[in-house]
This record gives structure tokens, sequence and C-alpha cells, in this order.
């Protein structure tokens, strides 16, 4: 027990020194390109680091699995160099014993990683999006599925709007929203108009409306009796097709709590849920994904040093760590597209390559 206490130890200490340096160099990163991105914006250094403080949390999440193999193999290695791996065995302990601890830290924050980071970075990415928005266009824009349609809202200098539509198509090219109804709002003040159409086509950063009903809300006024029909009418707009889309496309700002209502909320609506189905079940099969990660470090580096290789076995960990990231990712772009199931897509990665690299080590066990 105390063995693997000590092992537990060392695995923690690299992995915090391995995050420290890694999101350092991601926090100087995303720092300048925050600079380019908001160079017109005459941005602040707290509120451009403030940004990057809000992407730090995403980062962390999206290189958890390469810097759990990273620990990994820091830490076979030193422990290879010290001969502390062969002290172990000479006590009778088998390497694959050894790895109980690594293992069962990475499943510990592989649940950290589920239940608190992933809310976090939905969080965090929420309020990036706004405050950038904000910056850019003076108003907030956002845009959410929900069981009663798609909602978006735009802001800029005349104020903000709030669009909702029962549903919407497109291609790459462009996006139409059908059965919409438009909301606006003074800056500073409150409604100042309402707007029905039949559909919506956003084009160059315009909304073209089809057959439309505009009513005036304006104290002292009937909206009624000064509602104007229009058969089309064109509304500026700070939203973009590229960022609809994108948005759409995402789930990073859903946390995995809000994901099983979200699925069910869609699924009633009529939308198509595969890309939320997904990205659940690979959440809750991550613990598995960085459990496989610390397997393949620990494949090509628990031997003595004296066999040499040592560089190329590293080298050969990092590149099947990123072949299976890619494998995983692969498969989850097949089981949101509808050619493989969800749980196949989610699951099979992860436990194809934790027997893989359990293979590997019973056979260097064996030898």
């Amino acid at each position: 027990m105390t063995l693997d206490f000590y092992y537990a130890r060392r695995f923690v200490q690299w992995f915090m020194v391995i995050v420290a340096v890694l999101m350092t160099l991601v926090l100087l990163i995303d720092l300048n390109e925050q600079i380019r991105r908001f160079d017109s914006a005459d941005l602040s250094m707290a509120q451009l680091i403030g940004l990057t403080l809000l992407n730090l949390p995403a980062a962390l999440s999206e290189f958890l699995p390469l810097i759990m193999i990273l620990s990994t193999i820091v830490l076979f290695v030193g422990l290879a160099r010290s001969s502390e791996l062969v002290v172990t065995r000479a006590i009778g302990r088998s390497g694959i014993r050894a790895l109980a601890a690594p293992v069962l830290v990475a499943a510990v924050i592989g649940g950290l990683a589920v239940s608190t980071l992933n809310p976090i970075v939905a969080a965090t990415t929420n309020r990036y999006q706004d405050l950038a928005e904000t910056y850019r266009n003076g108003g907030p824009s956002a845009l959410s599925l929900s069981g009663e349609g798609l909602w978006l809202r735009q802001g800029g200098s005349q104020g903000q709007s709030v669009i909702h539509a029962k549903g919407y198509s497109g291609d790459a090219a462009e996006i139409t929203l059908h059965d919409v109804s438009i909301h606006s709002y003074a800056q500073d003040s409150g409604p100042v108009r309402r707007i029905t159409a039949d559909s919506a086509r956003l084009e160059d950063g315009v909304w073209i409306l089809k057959d439309v009903k505009s009513w005036p809300l304006v104290a002292g006024l009937n909206p009624e009796g000064g509602a104007v029909r229009h058969a089309e009418l064109r509304l500026p707009t700070t939203l973009t097709t590229d960022r609809i889309r994108d948005t759409l496309g995402t789930s990073s700002g859903i946390s995995i709590y809000d994901l099983p209502a979200t699925i069910r909320e869609l699924s009633q609506a009529g939308f198509s849920t595969k890309r939320y189905e997904v990205l659940y079940q690979a959440q809750l099969a991550r613990p598995l994904f960085l459990i496989a990660m610390v397997l393949v470090g620990a494949a090509f580096t628990m031997r003595h040093a004296r066999f040499g290789g040592t560089g190329l076995a590293v080298l050969m960990a990092v590149l099947l760590g990123f072949g299976l990231y890619f494998i995983r990712n692969f498969a989850q772009i097949l089981g949101e597209n509808g050619q493989i199931p969800v749980a196949l897509a989610a699951w099979a990665p992860p436990v194809a390559a934790i027997l893989l690299t359990l293979g590997l080590l019973l056979h260097a066990e064996d030898g």
C-alpha cells in the first residue's frame, strides 16, 4: 500500500508540473491570438487577459489525454532510470501491479473532468462568447436549440433583437429560418417592434424576411392599428452563417448535466440529436480513455534503461496516443453522421485501446 501511495504521489506531481507548463504555453499563445483578434476593439490588457483565462478550462479539457500520456511517460522513464522498477519486481511485485496507482489516479481525474471540469468549460465558453460579441458588436449574440425551436439573440449599436424560429434549413452557403418571430429592443429601453415572417434567409449581414408583418411597440400607439405588412423586409444583423452553423454544430457550451434534457427537448421538437448523444456518451467514457492513455504510456516505457531505445519508446508511445485520439474523434464523427451506433462510437475506442495496451503489457511481462 505504501508503494502504491508513492507511485500515485509521483504521478500526481508530474501531472501538475505538466499541466502548469502546458497551460502557461497555451495562455501565452492564446493571449497573442486575443490581441490579434480584437486589435480593432481597443481593449485593455486586463480585458484581453480575462478573455484568455476564460478559454483556459476548455484548453485543459482538450489537452487532458496528452497530459495523461506525458505524465505516465515521465513517471516510468524516471522510475526505470533510478532502477526503482527493478527493485519493485525484485520484491515480488509485477509491473502490471505497479500500474494500479497511476490507473486509479487517472480514473479519479477522469471522473473530476466529467463531473466538475465539464460544467466549468460550458460556463466559461458561454461567457467568452458573450464577451467577445459584446466587444465586437456592442452587445452579446446567443444561439440555442430547445424543444420550442431555435433561439437567437443579436446585439448592435441600435439595441438587441431576439429571434425565434420553429425550424431551420440550409446548406454551406446560406441558412433559412422558418416560422420566424422577432422582438426588437432599444438600447437601455424596452421593446420597440415585433415582427413575424414565414421565413428569414441570412445573406451578407442582413436577414431577408418573406411575407412579413410588423407591429410598432410604442407607448400611446395601438400596435395592431400601426401594423404594416411587407412582401419582403431586410434587417441588418451582426450574425454570420459561419457563426450560426458553428454554434449549431458544437456542444461545448452545454454542461453534461444539461445534455439529457437538451437531447429530450430537441428530439421532441424534431431536430437531430446524434451529435449531442455522441457527446454525452463520449463524456461518460472519458475516464476509460484517460486510463487508456496511461496504459499506452506505460506499455512503451516500463523497461530498464540499460536496454536502450528510450527515445524511440517515448516517440512510439506519443505517436500511438495521438493515433488513438484521432481514431476516437473519427469514430465520434461516424456516430454523429449516423454511420455507426452512438454507443459504439463513444465506447469502442477507449475499450479497444485498453485491451490493446494490456496485451502489450502482458506480453512484455511474460517475456
